[in-house]
Order: structure tokens, then C-alpha cells, then sequence
């Protein structure tokens, strides 16, 4: 059962892990450090704990812990606090009222994330967490099976990327891709990789047949895929757009492309 603390001093040490979280660049290299990450709101927290992620702890107003019912049967504390203390440590207001710490589980090997899968997504170098966190739940919304994000790529576990998310990176299986290889270790796991572009030599979305086990991959906005991938992939692939139009926000062309590619209905 959790332990209710009540907390009035944002500077309480206690608080620490929900201290700086407007910070990007500080919370970013942190979090992974110190194995924690940070779930926001209710049904996301909930999310995390069903995926059998660890709290560490809760940081809520005293409104807000009917609907954490379930997480407060762990025995971790929960700081109540009222909202001035709350917007004080974090550093902005929290609209959805509660924040809860987790600990982060160790990745798994990519071997293992893959195996059974069908349909995976490589991200490589995906710097916004945004896009990240609405790439996983495209993917999660479209039945695929797994992520690989590249040593590069934004993290899936920050505040930002959760949220967006809306706590489908609890759902979808990910780990880091991280071997000078990559479309070859795909290839050597039985995957044909299939590489996301908008150059006019890709072939048209609407002519690809996909094969039982299928990998795409997408590059960061602005500079795209490398050439590792695109020179590596099996087939490039693009989606044809109207005139003017040279491409698409990269979690919306993921979208676009994992329906037509994904598990037939």
C-alpha cells in the first residue's frame, strides 16, 4: 500500500525525480542515467503500471488518487501537494494533475523483440519525441508488431514522447538497434526492409506487395534516411504527394504507410 506524504516545499529532496521536466537536453541524458522515466496523467500512469513497469513513486493533488487506485497498491510513496508546490518542482502546470516516476526495465535484445513479428518500424535518428511517441501509436493503432530505434533517435520513454503516445509505447514492443548493420541483421532475421523515402525513383506506395515479414524504415525530418538504410533497404518506397508538395510530417507519412503495408483486415 502506498505511503501518503504531504508535501508543501518544492525543493523537498524527496521530489527529485519530477524536478527540471521542461528541461529536454537535461532530462533527456537523466532519466535514462538514473533508470527512471515519467508518466503523465491518469490513464497513462495506469498504462505504465498494467505493463508491469515498477513505480518509484506518485506526485499528485489529494483529487486525483480515486482514479490511482491500482498503482496505490504498491508500496511506494505518493506526495500530495497542492498545485502551486506542483507547478513549482516541474516547472509548468500539470493539467492532467498527476505525474508518477517509474523504473525503467532493462532493453531487451533485438533477436527477442522480433521474434513472432510481422510488421516492424526502424526509427533512425528521430530527434522530436513528439513524433516519436505519435510513430508508436500509429503503430501500435495499426496492428504492428515491433520498434527498433537507432542509437540516435529520441527516447521513447521521455514525458513527451508517453504523452503523445498516448501510453502505446507500453503496448508495442521496442528496443535500440544498435549494429553497423542494420538492414542486414533484419535481412539475417527473416525481414524484408523497406526503405521509406520521398525520392522520385521510390517506387509508388500503391504497387507494393508486402511480404510476410516486413520492416520499414523512416528517417528524421529535414534529412531523411542515411544511406546505410537507403543503399541497405531491399526496395525504397515513397508516397506520392500532389504537385508542390515534396513531403509529409514523418509520423503522418508513418501513418499513411502502415496502413497500406500492415497485416491485412
Amino acid at each position: 500500500m502506498a505511503r501518503i506524504e504531504r508535501i508543501v516545499d518544492p525543493a523537498d529532496p524527496r521530489l527529485r525525480d519530477y524536478t527540471d521536466l521542461r528541461d529536454v537536453q537535461l532530462r533527456s541524458a537523466r532519466e535514462p542515467a538514473e533508470g527512471l522515466f515519467i508518466a503523465e496523467g491518469e490513464r497513462t500512469i495506469q498504462r505504465a503500471f498494467a505493463a508491469g513497469y515498477a513505480p518509484r513513486s506518485i506526485l499528485c493533488e489529494e483529487r486525483w488518487l480515486p482514479g490511482l487506485a491500482d498503482v496505490l497498491q504498491a508500496d511506494v510513496p505518493a506526495y500530495l501537494v497542492g498545485p502551486e508546490v506542483l507547478h513549482g518542482t516541474t516547472g509548468f502546470p500539470v493539467h492532467r494533475g498527476a505525474l508518477a516516476s517509474f523504473a525503467r526495465k532493462a532493453l531487451p535484445a533485438v533477436a527477442d523483440v522480433l521474434a513472432g513479428a510481422d510488421r516492424v518500424v526502424v526509427l533512425e535518428d528521430l530527434a522530436d519525441h513528439t513524433n516519436v511517441g505519435a510513430v508508436v501509436r500509429s503503430a501500435a493503432a495499426l496492428g504492428w508488431d515491433a520498434v527498433l530505434v537507432t542509437p540516435g533517435c529520441a527516447d521513447p520513454l521521455y514525458r513527451r514522447a508517453i504523452r503523445t503516445s498516448m501510453g502505446a509505447v507500453f503496448a508495442v514492443a521496442w528496443t535500440r538497434l544498435d549494429v553497423p548493420d542494420g538492414p542486414g541483421l533484419l535481412r539475417q532475421l527473416g525481414f524484408e526492409v523497406v526503405a521509406l523515402t520521398p525520392s522520385a525513383d521510390a517506387a509508388p506506395l500503391q504497387d507494393v506487395q508486402p511480404p510476410t515479414r516486413l520492416a520499414v524504415a523512416l528517417g528524421a525530418e529535414g534529412p531523411g534516411l542515411s544511406s546505410a538504410w537507403l543503399d541497405g533497404a531491399d526496395r525504397r518506397v515513397r508516397i506520392p504527394l500532389g504537385e508542390g508538395i515534396d513531403s509529409l510530417n514523418v509520423a503522418t507519412a508513418a501513418a499513411v504507410a502502415f496502413y497500406a503495408l500492415g497485416p491485412r483486415r
